[in-house]
């Protein structure tokens, strides 16, 4: 989980006092202030900068956090049954700090938790300033009298489906975080949450549902853009393809 990325949503865009971040994960108001002003991507747990007796627990909780995303929910470990395994590691910290950690972690990944067998519906009726659309297209166009393949980023406002397109030789992070910064500067703005196909420069890994391993890069810009992501299945689980719907620039619907 991107924690830091939550913690500047929260701050930035909600006007969230520190105060209540501190409530929600646990963390010491000197340590949420020092990763707001900081451009680190993910925050790291040392104990000699943080009075929690979690902190040095608190890496491996989040990893027992992601492992235990991808069990049925009878086999997924409670959040007592954690503390107690921690307590055998050597943690001798209180159950309710666990448990404070544990819905913090559960509130950052609401939205990647979301699962049916059927995939993930994205609302055709959005508000304004919530969701933008992001996909690429391939083109061909004639340059210096050769016909040449070109990687069309498509960037598209959901509520009013105003829309930029530029043209790239190839669809590395660099060309997508240039489509992407043009786009926020000619439509004027950052909405709340982007949608995104599970292209190999946002997404490492696809998990079950919407769990995603999302690209360090791409975080680390969407954490600098203050928008949450948000991916389309690539299948379900009886193989069908899902249903992603994206507006095309004649603001027709395509699947």
């Amino acid at each position: 989980m991107d924690l830091l990325s939550v913690i500047r949503r929260w701050h930035f865009r909600q006007g969230m006092p520190i105060r209540e971040i501190e409530r929600r994960t646990a963390l010491s108001r000197n340590t949420i202030r020092k990763y707001l002003r900081s451009d680190i991507l993910e925050p790291v747990f040392k104990t000699s900068v943080r009075p929690s007796k979690l902190d040095e627990f608190a890496d491996k909780l989040s990893g027992w956090l992601l492992m235990e995303a991808n069990k049925s929910r009878k086999q997924k470990r409670t959040a007592k049954q954690m503390h107690a395994d921690l307590v055998v590691l050597g943690y001798d910290g209180s159950y309710e700090r666990v448990a404070a950690f544990v819905r913090a972690w559960k509130a950052g990944r609401q939205r990647e938790q979301q699962t049916s067998g059927r995939g993930t519906f994205v609302p055709l009726v959005f508000a304004a300033g919530e969701a933008f659309q992001f996909d690429w297209s391939e083109d061909f166009a004639v340059l210096s009298g050769k016909q040449t393949k070109l990687q069309v980023a498509h960037t598209k406002l959901s509520h009013s489906r105003a829309f930029i397109v530029r043209a790239y030789p190839l669809q590395t992070h660099e060309m997508l975080f240039d489509a992407l910064a043009q786009a926020f500067r000619v439509l004027g703005g950052v909405p709340q949450r982007g949608i995104f196909d599970n292209m190999k420069t946002a997404v490492d890994r696809i998990g079950k549902g919407k769990i995603r391993q999302v690209n360090a890069r791409f975080a680390a810009m969407a954490s600098h853009y203050l928008f949450e992501t948000d991916f389309c299945n690539a299948a379900s689980e009886w193989g069908e393809p899902l249903v992603c719907h994206w507006f095309k620039p004649n603001g027709e619907r395509s699947s």
